[in-house]
């Protein structure tokens, strides 16, 4: 559900906004929606412990390998 936020910024902001609106063919709510939502993604693995933290979203771009690729890169890593 989505409600409307009126905001105070500076002048110079608006323009920008304004603009980059334009040039990017999105609407001024989608852009400050999508900045805070990366934002609070952010806080959110801020709260992970940094060892966490360093895998969040580490199979994002490559499958979770099986056992099998796991045992054989550990061996590999542990007997070279």
């Amino acid at each position: 559900m989505h409600k409307k936020l009126t905001l105070s910024i500076d002048e110079e902001l608006i323009k920008f906004a304004h603009d980059f609106s334009k040039k990017t063919k999105k609407s001024i709510s989608s852009l400050i929606e999508q900045y805070l939502k990366k934002l609070k993604n952010q806080t959110q693995t801020h709260d992970l412990s940094e060892r966490t933290s360093n895998l969040y979203g580490i199979f994002n771009h490559h499958p979770i390998p099986s056992k099998k690729e796991l045992r054989e890169y550990f061996h590999e890593e542990n007997h070279s």
